[in-house]
């Protein structure tokens, strides 16, 4: 790195600042956590991909893709689930949510059935969010260390200190706008290592030569996710589609980071066409990304000194680096291949995808405490205070995530793959109560307490004693016992059950239809894609 790249990392730091003061302008809870509610989709949906294309996205994916044992483009079935799960969403969950006025997601659990549903959800929300997102800063800030020589605490200040103000001034405006930025930079850090990943390579058909072949497949039939005890039988095609369609439903219309988006639109055209482009634009994306970690990892094979430097920079690290070699390889190729300039422009990616989840987090950590909890001891509280209180708590709980990235050296080694499984083993049951409270009118709110607490311990028991069931299923075994034992305890159990606010639906045939042709697709594709590669 020389000057040029310095001065292209200041001008974006100072920038972000410059955001957080254009949008300081909040009045109320609706300007402050959802933009006022003047969201056009085009905002929205680059805002809701760059909170998904964070650390892992950008370091991660393509490093598992074309390096890491057992790899490859088995990364695609991911996504198989998502254009499902976006239809599911706008026919049945998401205008009931926003026609509700709703501030933070879980309040209309309480409408519907009771506090305790609500108040529950949200404090697991609360902890494991702020865990999974300080271990993200955490991990990025390594990297940085390990690759530029920034000090690991100066990182965390930096990403951590910028994002806060910004967020802090502007609300969920600068958050939604600060995003579309940062996902514009990262896309293009994206094409930019992958063109010149395969011009050092000499091309896309020396590329073709050299690929591992065996790191081609994205589809397998054989494997069905229920003799997991090696992890051998993970990304089959049904766990991913079954398991991923109850993951991604219960991401994207349940978890506040990304229902909050929703709730910002300016109306339901805006969030029609918000799950459409998410559905449909989430691949291709996802894909240029494999095909980059492909290309690199090819390159990598190929080339003695990347091998060199790789092994130089990890053994530098190993005591903070350890099982994280993989992942240095996109940091390690910009350092290496990339001329000046450009290196600070792909440095600025990798900071953008940790301030951008860092953000989103922040905002809705601040929403939902503040709904949740606060308003219900201060009911009648100004919006002057409102506004002043929510900006506070968004500060505290910046703080409370750059601390889990400062101690997460002790536990990241496994943490990440814990996160993900304890989400998994509460988003099916999560999903199940909004699906209870939605599209039935039997189920009250004991009958829902008590299928989502059995739903989160039959999920908890597979973790713990049957490691044969592959991670993915739980989202679907979790939502279906909890929506089963629900509406059992209701029929059995009489008691009244709240009417709760008016459920409305939405007739998309039309993107339906797209959602449907387009998963169809995808999964065309990804079978051919071994002989298109090949």
């Amino acid at each position: 790195m020389n000057i040029v790249d310095y001065v292209i990392i200041i001008v974006y730091l100072v920038g972000f600042l410059g955001i957080g003061y254009l949008f300081k302008e909040n009045k109320s809870s609706g300007d402050y956590f959802l933009g006022g509610r003047s969201m056009g989709w085009f905002p929205l949906s680059l805002s809701t991909m760059a909170t998904q294309l964070s650390a892992i996205s950008f370091i991660s994916a393509p490093a598992f893709v074309g390096l890491k044992e057992g790899g490859g483009l088995q990364w695609l079935t991911y996504e198989f689930g998502v254009p499902l799960a976006m239809a599911f969403l706008l026919i049945a969950v998401i205008p009931t949510l926003y026609k509700s006025g709703i501030v933070s997601v879980y309040e209309y659990l309480e409408k519907r059935f009771d506090a305790s549903s609500r108040l529950l959800i949200s404090f697991v929300f609360q902890i494991s969010r702020s865990v999974a997102t300080g271990v993200m800063v955490y991990t990025m800030a390594l990297i940085l260390q390990a690759t530029v020589g920034v000090n690991f605490l100066i990182s965390i200040l930096i990403i951590g200190v910028i994002t806060l103000v910004y967020s802090f001034q502007g609300g969920m405006k600068a958050v939604i706008w600060g995003d579309v930025i940062q996902m514009i930079i990262l896309f293009l850090g994206i094409v930019i290592c992958l063109i010149y990943g395969l011009s050092e390579l000499g091309g896309f058909d020396n590329f073709l030569t050299h690929v591992d072949k065996d790191r081609l497949t994205a589809v397998d039939f054989s494997k069905w996710g229920f003799n997991n005890a090696d992890k051998n039988d993970e990304f089959g095609f049904w766990p991913m589609i079954i398991g991923g369609f109850f993951l991604y439903a219960s991401y994207y219309g349940t978890d506040q980071t990304q229902s909050q988006r929703l709730l910002s639109a300016s109306g339901m055209p805006t969030i029609k066409k918000l799950l459409l482009a998410n559905g449909l634009f989430r691949f291709p994306l996802t894909l240029t990304y494999c095909i980059m970690g492909l290309v690199l990892g090819t390159l990598l094979l190929q080339d003695a000194g990347f091998q060199e430097l790789l092994d130089s920079t990890y053994q530098t690290n190993i005591s903070s680096l350890e099982g994280k070699k993989a992942d240095l390889m996109v940091p390690v190729f910009i350092l290496k291949y990339l001329p000046n300039g450009v290196i600070g422009v792909l440095i600025v990616a990798i900071m953008s995808a940790a301030m951008s989840s860092l953000s989103s987090t922040v905002n809705s950590l601040s929403a939902v405490t503040m709904e949740d909890f606060v308003k219900r001891f201060k009911p009648e509280m100004s919006d002057k205070a409102y506004v002043f209180n929510s900006r506070l708590l968004s500060l505290f709980w910046g703080v409370v995530c750059l601390a889990f990235a400062l101690f997460a050296g002790e536990i990241e080694g496994t943490v990440i793959e814990v996160i993900n499984k304890i989400s998994s083993v509460f988003y099916g049951p999560i999903l199940a109560a909004f699906i209870l409270a939605i599209l039935t009118k039997k189920t009250h709110a004991l009958g829902a307490n008590i299928g989502i607490v059995v739903g989160v311990l039959f999920n908890m028991y597979l973790w713990l004693y049957v490691p044969e069931v592959f991670w993915f299923w739980w989202n679907a075994i979790g939502c279906l016992v909890t929506m089963i034992v629900a509406y059992f305890v209701s029929v059995i159990v009489k008691k009244q059950a709240n009417e709760g606010l008016p459920v409305v639906y939405y007739s998309g045939k039309k993107e339906v239809l797209i959602l449907v042709g387009f998963f169809l697709f995808i999964i065309a594709i990804s079978i051919a894609l071994p002989n298109i590669l090949s």
